[in-house]
């Protein structure tokens, strides 16, 4: 892989990384309500299930998904119904005063949402599929040239992370009042329901 390749790549993983998306959603929202804490657990969870997909698509994964197209079907819905739930239970959740110091607290509930909420798109197998044998070169080893293509991509994912963590962060002042924090819930609620319809619309 040449250098010009690389910063190919770069480039394009940077623009689709940074597109709004249910995992910087999920991010986002946990910081503004419960601190960068909470959320950089979100992101470990978000992190582990990419890098698991983005491997078992470099296993054939991917291949398998679209020669049993039923398979990924069921992947598809189930991953909608939890991003349905997921905004189902952001509308409900109860609101309270909050302190001038957001709470912080470490729930391993954070991490696992994380894990469901990036796995709910099995797209995400197929994308990398499609994306990454793009910027490999033939001629070469292909597992040091994939190995540095994760790492990458990692490092650019991550770092969008943090850009809409502290997005949300600057909400937290204004999220302390009750009335504004049932709003944000409801907001982001109906967003994760929309991005689950828009999912389960989708085809192919």
């Amino acid at each position: 892989m040449s250098l010009h390749t690389w910063w190919l790549f770069v480039t394009m993983t940077f623009v689709i990384s940074g597109t709004p998306g249910p995992n910087m959603l999920l991010i986002m929202s946990t910081c503004a309500r419960e601190g960068l804490r909470a959320a950089i657990v979100n992101m470990a969870g978000c992190m582990t299930s990419l890098m698991l997909m983005l491997g078992l698509s470099a296993a054939g994964l991917g291949a398998l998904l679209q020669a049993f197209p039923a398979v990924f079907e069921a992947l598809r819905l189930l991953g909608a119904a939890y991003l349905a739930y997921l905004g189902v239970q952001c509308w409900r959740a109860p609101v309270q005063e909050q302190p001038d110091e957001v709470s912080t607290k470490h729930h391993t509930g954070h991490y696992r949402q994380g894990v469901l909420v990036a796995a709910s798109n099995p797209k995400a197998i197929l994308f990398a599929a499609a994306f990454f044998p793009q910027f490999l070169d033939p001629a070469a080893a292909q597992l040091p040239q994939f190995g540095v293509l994760l790492a990458t991509f990692a490092v650019v994912e991550v770092a969008w992370y943090f850009v809409y963590a502290a997005s949300g962060k600057q909400l937290t002042r204004t999220l302390r009042r009750a009335a504004f924090m049932r709003g944000f819930n409801r907001i982001t609620g109906a967003i994760f329901v929309g991005f689950a319809v828009l999912m389960a619309a989708s085809r192919g």
